[in-house]
């Protein structure tokens, strides 16, 4: 059975769950590592890998969704809470274009206590103004910006779009699964909320990023489930060819330190790092890119990852403050990335945010 499933990937064609399932549970790392390569190499020329020079921007840590899993946030009215102010923000532009970065990504707390014109005058100011690219707010954040704009998913997304939003991250997927869900965010809304935001934003022509969060108590089955409906979502993008859809997938262990499941969930090893991130490349056929999770994962698993079918090694992180707010935390300049990228044997070449060449 694993045989004749792998020999299904080899010639390029598209398994099902189940079959999936079959892979994760009992298939080799090296046959895993054979199978994703050859699936990576149909999207991507073999020897090159891409990064970006970006800055993850947090613009205020408020937030009354109160995720389990997170050790970043501030509850609205604590006072170490904050917005980043015009001039903070201008720092980090300045420094990043500087350092040549082509963007942010940009993305904050749900906070009560900002306005729809607030957003709107943040994506002018850093695009129009600090002439950088917005990869910009998860779905969680569009869906309280579209409540504060009494419009439609679309309409704000069209809106934000015209004020220079070029695109959107995946965060805030974590299992997209109502049952892992509602244990470790309530608050946030099922698998839905997330899905809606991404279709609309396809719907209006928008790229975005697939993401997963993995190792909080979810079944392999269950990853599957996840790598299914992201799939499901990328096939009818694919079919308006309007120029919206997901541009690569991404996903990353989860980091218990300073949250309430530390010491209760055991952290996921490399193996089942690189496993998970196979199996994602194998399944996600219809996907051009997957990004290797270095800044959770250390350099060396990063470079590792890239002979288990990803392509890309995604951010320098000129800034990072979620991830290592819980405990996590690793960095490298330019000359590092490529370092690392050419010791793994390719060519780096440096990426925009929608995987255009700079």
């Amino acid at each position: 059975m694993l045989a004749e499933i792998l020999e299904q990937v080899l010639a390029g064609k598209r398994i099902d769950t189940v079959e999936a399932l079959q892979l994760f549970e009992n298939a080799d790392l090296s046959d895993l590592a054979l199978a994703a390569t050859t699936a990576r190499n149909r999207h991507n020329a073999p020897d090159r890998v891409s990064y970006v020079v970006d800055r993850n921007v947090n613009y205020t840590d408020i937030c009354n969704v109160y995720c389990t899993f997170c050790a970043f946030y501030h509850r609205p009215g604590d006072s170490k809470g904050y917005v980043l102010t015009r001039e903070q923000l201008q720092k980090k532009a300045e420094e990043t274009k500087a350092l040549g970065g082509t963007g942010f990504l940009l993305q904050g707390g749900v906070n009560p206590d900002l306005p729809w014109d607030y957003y709107l005058n943040l994506v002018r100011f850093l695009h129009d103004e600090m002439g950088l690219w917005v990869h910009g707010f998860s779905p969680v954040e569009i869906h309280m910006m579209a409540k504060l704009s009494q419009q439609t998913l679309q309409a704000t997304l069209l809106d934000l779009r015209s004020a220079g939003l070029g695109s959107i991250p995946g965060g805030g997927a974590e299992i997209l699964v109502d049952r892992i869900r509602k244990k470790i965010a309530p608050l946030k809304g099922g698998p839905d909320q997330w899905l809606d935001v991404m279709e609309a934003a396809h719907e209006v022509g928008l790229a975005t990023t697939g993401t997963m969060m993995f190792g909080i108590g979810e079944t392999l089955a269950e990853r599957v489930e996840h790598f299914h409906v992201l799939r499901e979502q990328q096939d009818r993008a694919l079919a308006r060819a309007n120029g919206g859809g997901h541009t690569a997938f991404v996903a990353w262990p989860f980091q218990s330190g300073n949250t309430v499941w530390e010491g209760k969930i055991p952290k996921p090893t490399d193996a089942e790092y690189l496993r998970t991130i196979a199996i994602a490349r194998i399944f996600l056929d219809n996907f051009p890119h997957i990004q290797s999770s270095w800044v959770t994962m250390g350099r060396k698993t990063g470079q590792l990852a890239l002979q288990y079918g990803c392509d890309d090694m995604g951010s320098l992180m000129l800034e990072e403050n979620v991830v290592s707010a819980a405990g996590t935390c690793y960095t490298v300049n330019r000359d590092e990335m490529n370092r690392l990228i050419r010791s793994a044997g390719y060519a780096p070449w440096q990426r925009d945010n929608v995987y255009g060449v700079v």
